[in-house]
């Protein structure tokens, strides 16, 4: 007996709407239970999509249903319905059979989930015209975080609205240990897959269509990984040298570990990481591309329990952050976030780098590295470290990419079709 991929995709939904899991953990846990590759990657576009534009979808089914729908299976269904409806080239009668007879053992609502969907169909344009009157509905983003973006960036927050809204793009990172770029575009061009070489950065082949990574040559040798082109930006930035001795803090997937490895397989890497479970990802990132790392599972800002005292040339902190950045990638964010944890978040970055700083030879570099684009998180927190910190001074970035601010530069979402970063060096006098 087939398995109805609407009742898959509402499953998903559940776990992250009403328990808060994230949409990748969810879909890990969910898609394993179909089989075609086809049947995971239209699961995997509705709840992509229902996360995109729950706060549209929303805004419709309260103007739909005459009293609230309070069983989440049902509401998440209605979703799934809506989405498909107002979003996907699913044929409308399809969407809402198929939408319907997901439900198992609930008769009383299939009625209910028909009525709504056909209900829809005949008033969309009056219901669309509805939504777009109102940023959050429009835009589908909660208000807080519409009034955040618009603080920051009041000229650019409409297309960054936009931009979280899009698809990303897949991008390659090209291991230049193993090939050049050029060369892995051909190989690319031998399986039929588009690509082309990124303008802001030389290891970076952005692919016209994403497609499986067991499509791409030479993956599992350790040719290439998956990393956003802004993301790739962060290695370059330490200046590294031979023999460095290099520290990564909070490391874990361990896509910067790797390229840093890639850039310098000479240097002396240390990687921290305070989540166990994360730090296996950075394990198998080091296998794959056939590269060692000293591992430490700890707490970055407990130093004396880990660090062995001697000083290091250079220091990567990704700093835990909002991840507002990659919104495009992850849009269950705009839900799993909330307003009063980004003052959590700054105080956290801020007592990462008083910890980290010690660690940091005299007349080395520290990158602060975040996928955030709130100017607290970013900017103003380097603008604050240095005012406390005497031995701390900027080094400007010279670069082509985002835009410089007083301190460090900064890439918003959708800039060359990049993910949102911020990146400041730091020198110890």
């Amino acid at each position: 007996m087939s398995i109805n991929t609407r009742y898959i995709a509402a499953q998903v939904l559940i776990h992250v709407l009403d328990n808060g899991q994230s949409l990748t953990q969810a879909l890990d846990l969910h898609l394993k239970k179909l089989t075609s590759p086809k049947d995971q990657a239209f699961v995997q576009a509705l709840c992509y999509g229902v996360c995109r534009h729950l706060e549209r979808l929303n805004f419709i089914l309260t103007c739909l249903a005459q009293k609230p729908v309070k069983d989440s299976e049902v509401k998440a269904l209605i979703y799934v319905g809506l989405y498909q409806l107002a979003f996907m080239r699913v044929k409308p009668h399809a969407a809402v059979s198929e939408t319907v007879s997901a439900l198992k053992k609930k008769t009383w609502a299939k009625a209910l989930i028909n009525a709504l969907l056909r209900a829809y169909l005949r008033e969309r344009e009056t219901l669309d015209a509805q939504a777009d009157q109102q940023a959050n509905t429009r835009y589908s983003h909660p208000h807080w975080l519409i009034e955040s973006i618009t603080n920051d960036w009041p000229e650019q927050s409409l297309a960054i609205l936009t931009a979280n809204n899009q698809q990303a793009p897949m991008v390659l990172r090209v291991n230049q240990t193993k090939i050049t770029p050029p060369e892995y575009l051909e190989l690319l061009a031998q399986q039929n897959i588009d690509a082309e070489i990124s303008p802001i950065c030389p290891t970076a082949l952005q692919l016209k269509h994403p497609c499986d990574i067991t499509q791409l040559p030479n993956f599992a040798e350790g040719f290439v990984s998956i990393q956003d082109t802004a993301a790739q930006l962060a290695a370059s930035l330490l200046n590294l040298e031979a023999g460095q001795r290099v520290l990564d803090v909070c490391a874990a997937p361990g896509g910067k570990t790797t390229h840093i490895l890639e850039l310098a397989p000479e240097c002396t890497l240390t990687a921290i990481d305070i989540d166990n479970k994360r730090m296996e990802r950075v394990v198998e990132n080091l296998t794959r591309l056939q590269f060692s790392a000293n591992l430490i599972t700890a707490d970055a800002l407990n130093t004396a329990s880990w660090w062995d005292g001697i000083l290091f040339e250079r220091i990567l902190l990704d700093a835990p952050c909002s991840a507002l950045g990659v919104i495009r990638r992850h849009p269950d964010i705009k839900y799993l976030r909330h307003a009063e944890d980004i003052t959590d978040l700054i105080q956290l970055q801020a007592e990462l780098l008083q910890a980290i700083w010690p660690l940091l030879a005299p007349n080395g570099l520290l990158v602060y590295a975040t996928c955030s684009i709130l100017k607290q998180e970013n900017e103003l927190q380097i603008e604050h470290f240095i005012a406390k910190t005497p031995d701390a001074e900027h080094a400007i970035i010279n670069a082509e990419w985002g835009f410089a601010g007083r301190y460090g530069r900064q890439i918003l979402t959708g800039d060359a079709n990049m993910d949102g970063f911020y990146y400041a060096r730091l020198r110890k006098k």
